[in-house]
């Protein structure tokens, strides 16, 4: 009898795994799943967890062993797709870019937006004009320290932050006298 409950037990340990689901904000989401569930229980997972409504714009993406991103297919077995053993790390991410981001109503989708543009933005993704780029940057900014009061950023507080890989000084100028002067 032991042995039955024993030998039933393992193999329902068999039948989960570990998912590690990495978001927007570099936090972590770790659950446990059957290895039979599909992509969308995960995805319902993490959108019940963030409390995301507005979901159509989001996916989770993996990597698989050959360093190829992939999104995962919500109509698949999770297991199946990633061609790895568990546990298994994925990430959710912006699939498509909402037309009018102003329309979201959401907050919480226009903060996991806002998060994927400025990642994006960081690590060279998003190529746009060197006069969008600042302006984006500028936007990132304020988003992150409000309104520009003199008496709280000196010259030259823009350089704290590092909105591209790399970028020249007279960007960073512009980028500061965008959010001085054209986002009040």
């Amino acid at each position: 009898m032991l042995s039955r409950l024993m030998s039933s037990s393992v193999r329902s340990l068999d039948r989960e795994c570990n998912c590690t689901v990495r978001l927007l904000d570099d936090s972590e989401y770790t659950c446990t799943i059957q290895r039979d569930a599909k992509g969308q229980y995960l995805f319902d997972l993490i959108c019940h967890h963030l409390n995301l409504l507005e979901k159509d714009y989001f996916g989770i993406r993996y990597v698989d062993p050959d360093k190829q991103r992939h999104w995962l297919e919500f109509t698949k077995s999770i297991a199946k797709q990633m061609k790895s053993q568990p546990p298994f790390t994925m990430c959710l991410r912006v699939k498509f870019y909402p037309p009018d981001p102003a329309a979201l109503k959401e907050e919480i989708t226009r903060y996991l937006v806002f998060l994927q543009v400025k990642r994006d933005l960081y690590h060279g993704r998003l190529l746009c004009k060197t006069s969008d780029a600042a302006l984006l940057a500028a936007y990132i900014l304020q988003a992150e320290i409000g309104d520009y009061d003199p008496g709280k950023h000196p010259e030259g507080y823009s350089s704290k932050f590092q909105f591209f890989p790399k970028h020249s000084e007279k960007l960073e100028r512009r980028i500061a006298e965008i959010h001085k002067t054209e986002l009040m």
